[in-house]
């Protein structure tokens, strides 16, 4: 019989494995990017109206594929008033909502596009689902593999 304490490390071990070492931080911070895009962008759209409203958008994807890209060197500090160099670890890497300069923008004049909204709010929910699709298969094989039952 295995005691409390083996057994707690043996769950923090598997568990530690099954979302540490695959794709699952790498899906759910899309998922986490994808909700936040959305958000942003029904902002944007409620705010088509008003005056002097500056848009926003959400920035991600280059940050992850740096930090993804294995050829870029991994600096490592020794304090956190040091500077990060080279890529970023993967729970460092998170959506960002900015706005972006534009200079055209006179002042007064809203610059929200709805067109432009709504498609990049349709293209935003396609890969959500995409994503979602992607992390249930993960647990679905996961739990096949727990169960020792073919996939479903």
């Amino acid at each position: 019989m295995v005691s409390g304490r083996a057994d707690e490390r043996v769950k923090k071990m598997l568990s530690g494995a099954i979302l540490n070492k695959t794709n699952l931080p790498v899906i759910t911070r899309g998922m986490d990017a994808a909700m936040l895009r959305a958000r942003v962008m029904a902002n944007n759209i409620a705010n088509v109206n008003t005056p002097g409203f500056a848009r926003v958008e959400v920035k991600f994807e280059e940050e992850m594929r740096r930090a993804l890209d294995r050829t870029r060197l991994q600096g490592t500090r020794t304090n956190n008033g040091h500077m990060k160099i080279g890529r970023l670890n993967l729970d460092e890497v998170g959506p960002t909502a900015y706005r972006p300069y534009d200079p055209t923008l006179p002042s007064g004049v809203n610059n929200v596009d709805i067109d432009t909204e709504m498609a990049k709010l349709a293209e935003t929910q396609i890969a959500f689902n995409y994503l979602q699709k992607f992390h249930q298969g993960m647990f679905n094989k996961l739990n096949s593999a727990i169960s020792a039952r073919p996939i479903q």
